[in-house]
């Protein structure tokens, strides 16, 4: 599942709010959060996750 963070007229920018990969120089850091466990880092812009950008021949492949 992803939220759209902006709208262009060739792009659609969002961010993937089902799970987020987080990446640390310490191991014990590293790991994934749950869509519960990382609520606040859909807050934004700036949002604290990647943006994905998607094109107009990736949007044929998104739905509502």
């Amino acid at each position: 599942m992803w939220r759209c963070t902006d709208i262009g007229t060739r792009t659609i920018i969002a961010i993937l709010i089902e799970r987020v990969e987080v990446e640390s120089t310490d191991p014990a850091r590293r790991g994934t959060l749950s869509h519960a466990d990382a609520a606040g880092w859909f807050k934004g812009p700036p949002y604290a996750i990647a943006e994905s950008e998607f094109d107009e021949y990736d949007v044929q492949g998104c739905s509502l």
